[in-house]
């Protein structure tokens, strides 16, 4: 057996679950590498990354670098004297840092590579409808996302599923699979394989302000898949206008109807105390909204101080 001295890569919370499974699991992590502390909130205090606070919590060594490139921060990663990295939801590295360890650096994705390298695999598979997703290890090379594939496992996407459902449900599975992937490199038993690449692979680019919005000219099922791809962070919007107000929304937890109307699409209609929005080829009943400035809320309890004008539509 090889034994191992690990640098773990990582900033957000799905990083820490697969941190936390390679201590417990019993491998030797030399070093935790992280984002600089930032200014967050009113007040601006520093805040810490997820996976900063955990490993402090652990008295690991952590080191948060502002450039990966510079000398300084190449020399502490050279007295950690790692042979193995492990990266997961961090930034992209130069050959220098992925290519120092003798056993390579290996990333952990939240998708079935080759389909969605980028930023945002879980939100898009979601999006797109997908009815399958999983968890991929891989080793890093020039490109993004598109190295010597290590594991992978697969789980189904439910059809009421939002993307924090699914980003907890793969944290787990990929923290398993990040330890597996481990355990393969320390038995020297690591066979890797070529992504293969199509022209019908899906991206997963990063989500913007025109990306996350609804189009209410769209049918239903697309407007389904968009908001609870979206749903809790960071929300699918649209323009309400009510009466001489045009209000930016965010919408949250939804259901859907297919039926016909002849209605125009974004029309709101309140029946039974909930709000319902017409799309194509049916309505979206909305349960939880977000009005500018207001902190989100079930529509039943916005319906009993908020009043839709009779001409009221979503766009």
């Amino acid at each position: 057996m090889r034994d191992l001295r690990i640098v773990f890569m990582g900033t957000p919370e799905f990083a820490v679950n697969s941190l936390e499974a390679i201590l417990e699991a019993g491998f030797n992590v030399v070093g935790v590498i992280t984002a600089p502390d930032r200014p967050a909130g009113r007040g601006r205090k520093l805040n810490e990354s997820a996976v900063k606070t955990y490993a402090v919590s652990k008295g690991l060594k952590v080191l948060q670098p502002t450039n990966l490139k510079a000398e300084e921060f190449q020399q502490e990663l050279k007295e950690l004297n790692p042979n193995v990295q492990v990266v997961v939801a961090f930034r992209m590295l130069p050959k220098s840092v992925w290519n120092y360890p003798e056993y390579g650096t290996f990333n952990l994705h939240a998708s079935l590579l080759p389909q969605y390298r980028g930023a945002a695999p879980i939100n898009w598979a979601i999006i797109n409808g997908d009815k399958k997703t999983g968890v991929s290890t891989f080793f890093l090379d020039e490109k993004i996302d598109t190295g010597e594939m290590i594991l992978q496992e697969e789980t189904s996407i439910l059809d009421s599923e939002n993307v924090e459902s699914l980003h907890d449900r793969l944290m787990e599975m990929g923290a398993n699979l990040v330890v597996k992937t481990l355990r393969e490199i320390a038995a020297d038993n690591i066979t890797t394989e070529p992504q293969q690449e199509s022209d019908e692979l899906k991206e997963a680019p990063k989500l913007t302000r025109e990306n996350t919005r609804i189009n209410w000219n769209s049918p239903v099922d697309e407007i389904y898949n968009l908001i609870r791809g979206l749903n809790p962070y960071p929300a699918a919007w649209c323009y309400l206008e009510n009466s001489t107000d045009e209000l930016k929304v965010k919408i949250y937890d939804i259901e859907k109807i297919t039926q016909d109307h002849h209605l125009p699409n974004g029309t709101i209609s309140i029946t039974d105390n909930k709000i319902k929005v017409a799309a194509i080829d049916g309505y979206i009943i909305v349960n939880e909204i977000q009005l500018p400035g207001k902190r989100k809320m079930l529509s039943k309890a916005l319906l009993n101080g908020f009043n839709f004008a009779p001409d009221a539509k979503m766009r």
